[in-house]
């Protein structure tokens, strides 16, 4: 237990992930133990200094990590942590850079050759970084999400952009900064695109059917482990 009595700390965690990494990469198929890397991979790019950086790209970690059966023990104890309890400790970060290495050691995941096809976010409909521009009148603003397809071009999901020409929703943006697409695109993709159980609906399909407020409240919950 943390010092408030609210389950493990987000270090305590960690090292939960790195005991039972090769039960985890049982559990989890390709693409999920995929996203767990890609989430780590964006909480060990996330600045020390900033906290609420730290608690985003960790409450992608946890995210990643729900398909895990729930008798599982490192999905048993994703509920107990709370990150509104206390500010992540500062080896949070340098720990998930570790976990990374350990999670590829216990079976490494083979790059897909034709990642579009593999991956789902990349079959959504897009705006290539040209397309992209000349919708924003210039360089797409920084909150955007911005998934990149190499060898191709970096894809901006169209969602974002009215149905006319004309700059992006003013609201993607907004929820975009509360889940730091500019640190975990990926994840941000995920949360607009998925079904979300609160709001009764993928979030992007509901642009424009339900209020900003409702959608920024979504985003605000889960940012907040609520």
């Amino acid at each position: 237990m943390n010092e408030e009595g609210r389950g493990p700390s987000a270090e305590s965690l960690l090292a939960l992930i790195g005991e039972h990494r090769e039960s985890i990469r049982a559990a989890l198929d390709d693409e999920q133990h995929a996203l767990l890397l890609t989430r780590l991979s964006a909480l060990a790019a996330a600045p020390p200094e900033k906290d609420m950086a730290v608690r985003r790209a960790l409450q992608g970690v946890r995210l990643a990590l729900r398909p895990l059966p729930f008798d599982h023990p490192v999905r048993a104890a994703l509920d107990g942590v709370r990150l509104v309890a206390a500010p992540p400790g500062p080896a949070t970060v340098s720990e998930a850079l570790a976990l990374i290495d350990l999670l590829t050691a216990a079976a490494p995941v083979p790059e897909p050759v034709d990642r579009a096809a593999a991956d789902p976010l990349l079959r959504e409909p897009a705006l290539s970084t040209a397309e992209a521009t000349a919708r924003c009148g210039g360089a797409p603003p920084p909150e955007l999400i911005r998934l990149p397809d190499p060898p191709h071009d970096d894809r901006y999901p169209e969602f974002q952009f009215p149905d006319c020409d004309g700059n992006p929703h003013e609201v993607v943006l907004k929820v975009n900064r509360l889940l730091l697409a500019d640190i975990d695109p990926r994840g941000a993709a995920s949360w607009w695109l998925n079904d979300n159980t609160w709001l009764g609906g993928a979030p992007a399909s509901l642009l424009g059917r339900l209020s900003d407020h409702e959608l920024v409240c979504a985003a605000t919950a889960l940012v907040e482990g609520e």
